[in-house]
């Protein structure tokens, strides 16, 4: 068999995008929006152009919005078109399928094989991620692949896990969730990327949540600390992860993009970048404050939502009066 290929990467060379630098306050977002951002790095593109999205999350009851970069933005901007794939041979065929006609293969796989995440889940936890595959030699036993912060190869009894040859698949596994990535348009750079990204922007301010979600969020994080001040660090871990990190790394990757854009010489959107980036350093300090408070089973002070209130109002208010 021989190696199936989109782009030469040398994961040793390899230098991912400064969305993943070392001074991030979030060194990771979520693990598709993650391997997005570096997939297209690892392409040629530039991927803080397509995170309008990030403007537009909500609370949604329990949890907040699990961003993701959009489809239709990825077209637009890239000449992109995500296709879901429907298995139905060994998923091994499947990648090299993909990969032979040039296409990046995004598939959710266990991170229990996956060496890039040693120390949190590999050989530890089985946990689903979402992988882009770069690279497969069936022969050789090697995968190259986007995860997390950058781009990876992993080979031998790893590689033998996660692409199980028929005989030992049974009934009760379920194929995972694959899709593709396919060029259909070149894309765009300079001012026409920059041009397109304002619409993308103009468009995610006409539908931004119709109440403040900080107040909603609020009213319910009261609630919730009668019965998370009562549990243990795993489900502290678990609660935050959908909340405080979850909107704390998305309005990360919001003030990156307004911070792109005013680079790009649009102007007027320096105050709404601040309040952003402050909201997403209050949500990390505050992550670790909850943890003491879990830890004496003390109700921690709560005002701190109030504030990030403010400023999310500050910002779109903003955002809205220049560009929607």
């Amino acid at each position: 068999m021989p190696t199936f290929q989109v782009t030469a990467l040398d994961p040793a060379a390899y230098r991912r995008h400064a969305i993943h630098g070392g001074d991030r306050i979030w060194a990771e977002t979520n693990c598709y929006s993650d391997v997005l951002i570096e997939l297209l790095h690892g392409l040629g593109c530039e991927p803080r152009a397509a995170l309008a999205f990030t403007l537009g999350i909500d609370f949604e009851g329990d949890e907040w919005t699990f961003f993701k970069f959009r489809d239709a933005d990825l077209q637009r901007l890239y000449g992109w078109v995500v296709e879901e794939l429907a298995p139905w041979r060994p998923l091994v065929e499947h990648v090299e399928e993909q990969l032979r006609q040039g296409r990046p293969v995004l598939v959710e796989l266990d991170s229990y094989f996956l060496p890039d995440t040693q120390g949190t889940a590999y050989r530890l936890a089985h946990v689903k991620s979402t992988v882009a595959v770069n690279l497969l030699d069936r022969d050789q036993l090697r995968m190259g692949y986007f995860h997390n912060q950058g781009y990876h190869e992993l080979g031998g009894e790893d590689f033998r896990a996660l692409f199980q040859p028929p005989q030992q698949v049974h009934e009760r596994m379920l194929p995972p969730y694959i899709e593709f990535v396919k060029r259909r348009g070149e894309p765009l750079s300079g001012s026409a990327l920059r041009d397109a990204s304002l619409d993308l922007l103009r468009a995610q301010l006409h539908s931004l949540p119709e109440r403040n979600p900080f107040v909603v969020f609020g009213q319910r994080f009261a609630g919730d600390l009668d019965w998370l001040l009562q549990g243990d660090i795993d489900t502290f871990h678990t609660y935050s992860f959908v909340t405080w990190r979850q909107f704390g790394a998305c309005y990360e990757l919001a003030h990156t993009y307004l911070d792109w854009l005013c680079g790009q010489g649009v102007p007027g959107l320096d105050d709404a970048a601040r309040e952003l980036r402050a909201i997403s350093e209050s949500s990390k300090a505050y992550q670790f404050q909850l943890a003491r408070a879990m830890a004496r089973r003390r109700r921690p002070e709560l005002d701190v939502i109030e504030q990030m209130a403010a400023g999310w109002e500050r910002a779109m208010g903003t955002l809205r009066s220049r560009y929607a």
